[in-house]
């Protein structure tokens, strides 16, 4: 089935990521180290953390490509969910972690003058997040997923975080040594309000919840329909990043069963090709002139 095929491409995105921030913070920590920046080394923490979230989401993917079996009859798509909202726990640790040592480094008193190439390695990590982030943005509105989606918000937030230590690595240049650890802190802020991001949109998807605005175009969808007298109720959930919609509509009830059979056969295929919805059931029922 063409989702299994995309939830394959999505572990590339992901894949990606892994490469990426496995150099990136191997890179960030020893630089960090020998140049003495705290914002660096919170930095190279962040991508520590995101090694790990990046892992979680490609399991989910690898899990969610199972086909559906006896005890899971729709699929293992929300794995890739599941996987989405391990990444937010860990990212938020690691965040109140990297808030908690910047503000003893503030009260301290920061005197320590950071080298410049943590500067310019914090400027280069910028670049090659922002190229990675446009990557899997793209990948992951081609495919539909909402993990992948969450993995391409985290490495824009990489890119944001390592302008903000290259930033504050500058400032220490001049004299503003309270600028490296002011700027870990903010990293730090960045990585917890990335984490409750993921996690509030995750939460959403795994209670059930869905965008109204996606229920009133399928129905204004079911409306269109010549056959269709009135659109009862709309229903719809997340499975991973499949839509399941369930609707009850009314028709005339002189229809025969073969007729009905072919108005719902038309409506499924209406919402797949305008909204991308593979999976929807329609209830009918006989319509007396009496609903507005």
């Amino acid at each position: 089935m063409n989702e299994y095929e995309n939830l394959k491409k999505g572990e590339q995105g992901a894949w990606i990521s892994i490469c990426a921030y496995l150099i990136l913070s191997a890179t960030k920590l020893i630089i960090a180290s020998v140049g003495q920046s705290e914002a660096l080394r919170a930095d190279g923490l962040n991508n520590v953390t995101d090694v790990i979230a990046s892992l979680a989401v490609l399991i989910g993917l690898r899990i969610s490509r199972k086909p559906p079996d006896k005890d899971h009859h729709y699929g293992h798509f929300r794995a890739e969910t599941i996987g989405s909202l391990i990444a937010a726990f860990i990212m938020m640790t690691v965040g109140l972690q990297v808030i908690y040592e910047t503000i003893q480094q503030i009260f301290a008193g920061h005197d320590q003058q950071p080298s410049l190439l943590t500067a310019w390695t914090a400027a280069g990590a910028a670049v090659v997040m922002y190229g990675v982030y446009r990557y899997n943005l793209r990948l992951s509105k081609r495919i539909n997923s909402h993990s992948l989606y969450a993995a391409a918000q985290d490495n824009r937030s990489d890119a944001l975080v390592s302008i903000g230590a290259f930033i504050g690595i500058i400032g220490a240049q001049f004299g503003a040594y309270w600028l490296d650890p002011v700027a870990g802190f903010i990293v730090g802020l960045i990585i917890c309000k990335t984490a409750y991001e993921i996690f509030r949109d995750a939460s959403h998807t795994l209670t059930d919840g869905v965008d109204e605005e996606l229920l009133d175009q399928v129905k204004d969808t079911l409306n269109q329909d010549e056959d269709v007298k009135v659109v009862e109720d709309v229903k719809a959930r997340l499975h991973g990043n499949q839509v399941l919609v369930d609707a009850t509509i009314l028709v005339d009830p002189q229809l025969s069963v073969q007729e009905g059979h072919d108005i719902t056969d038309r409506l499924e295929h209406s919402l797949a090709d305008e909204h991308g919805i593979h999976y929807a059931h329609i209830h009918i029922e006989p319509y007396h002139g009496e609903e507005e």
